[in-house]
């Protein structure tokens, strides 16, 4: 959360905020509850008089470009105020919207999650089983692209040596991994603790990009998440992945939506390399990278098979990305790799982006989640707004 764990307008917007359209979400005490706002010059304007839900502001037409224009909206504060508790507090900037991820999109974490799976979840093994496989798999992974005549071929090599997995189907093959992340209303926001259930004892965060899709499939933005991940309950059975991803506050995404116009495009996006770093209370440090050049997919193809004739979201739809960095850094031991401790603090940024920051916890020591779209709906017809959503 910055220096001394505290959060402060300029450790977390983009390194080019004023060129930058943003859009996030606050509790503002002022409007009596939750408001989306535009992000100018370090204050927060209240969208509320275009649209009282994100969801809702992003299904109008040409919206990034009315944004950079609009002028006049209400000034609930300045950003640092709401950063240091005065006046309300920072939300995740989605409300209404699915929360989607797509697992297994990039070749270092393809790998880790094929051992996790040889390791039965067992995380004194995984050395041992990355020993063996890396080699092999590792090498034949790096630059396919999935769906590919290589990645076939890819296949049928890995199926001839006793090497296939289910995590190699979806990493390469032509069908994607794309899985429930969290409820919407749920997702937590920077500054907010994230949680990882009391049963695991193998975990790690996991730093995305998350697109932001309306519901007829437009690509309108983008933004950081963390996708908490329990790496001994998936491993013991993909058939987990619900109990491993979708708990108690273990999806965090913000801090702010960056919308794409003029400079900033999602072929720009393509490009930026993501940035994790951990820091514990046992002086424990961890860094890393994840490049969006190495996804073995195109974004705009897991939004195609997220959002199709098939599957609709009306209310629109967030996708993480998947991530390339599956931390393996010991920590408790030799060969122990790395898990999160009580008390990490989590930062994932980029200079597109900003950086989201959050403090690791237990699922059962986090706010319970009460704020769902029945709290929303009522909150918004106390305020007279009902019949706008």
């Amino acid at each position: 959360m910055g220096s001394n764990n505290v959060l402060t307008s300029a450790n977390l917007l983009p390194e080019d905020p004023a060129s930058a359209i943003l859009v996030g979400r606050i509790w503002s005490e002022k409007a009596g509850g939750p408001c989306p706002v535009l992000v100018r010059d370090r204050r927060l304007l209240d969208l509320t008089e275009l649209a009282v839900t994100v969801s809702g502001l992003f299904e109008i037409d040409g919206i990034a470009k009315q944004l950079a224009s609009v002028s006049d909206l209400p000034d609930l504060g300045s950003l640092d105020d709401i950063l240091a508790g005065n006046g309300g507090r920072l939300l995740a900037p989605i409300d209404l919207q699915a929360v989607k991820a797509a697992g297994v999109t990039f070749a270092d974490s393809m790998l880790e999650r094929v051992i996790e799976e040889q390791a039965k979840g067992d995380s004194g093994r995984a050395q041992e089983v990355r020993d063996r496989l890396a080699p092999v798999i590792g090498d034949s992974l790096r630059g396919v692209v999935a769906g590919s005549q290589k990645a076939r071929q890819v296949k049928e090599l890995l199926q001839n040596m006793g090497l296939w997995s289910q995590y190699l189907e979806v990493g390469i093959g032509p069908d994607a991994e794309i899985f429930t992340k969290a409820q919407p209303m749920s997702s937590v926001g920077c500054g907010d603790d994230v949680g990882i259930h009391p049963i695991s004892e193998w975990n790690n965060p996991e730093p995305e990009v998350v697109l932001i899709v309306r519901s007829d499939g437009q690509i309108l933005g983008a933004t950081l998440g963390n996708d908490v991940n329990l790496r001994d309950v998936e491993g013991r059975s993909a058939l987990l992945l619900g109990k491993a991803k979708d708990n108690n506050a273990s999806c965090a995404v913000g801090p702010f939506i960056r919308l794409f116009h003029d400079t900033f495009t999602l072929e720009e996006l393509r490009t930026i390399r993501v940035m994790l770093r951990v820091t514990g209370d046992d002086g424990f440090e961890m860094t890393g990278e994840s490049a969006m050049e190495g996804i073995s997919r195109k974004p705009e193809d897991l939004v195609s098979q997220l959002r199709n004739r098939n599957h609709q979201y009306p209310d629109g739809v967030v996708l993480f990305l998947g991530t390339m960095f599956a931390p393996v850094k010991d920590r408790r031991g030799a060969g122990q790799g790395f898990t999160h401790e009580i008390g990490d603090i989590v930062e994932i940024g980029t200079p597109l982006l900003g950086h989201l920051t959050n403090r690791v916890s237990r699922t059962d020591k986090c706010p319970e989640w009460t704020f769902g779209t029945r709290a929303l709906l009522r909150n918004l017809a106390d305020r007279g707004l009902a019949s706008r959503v």
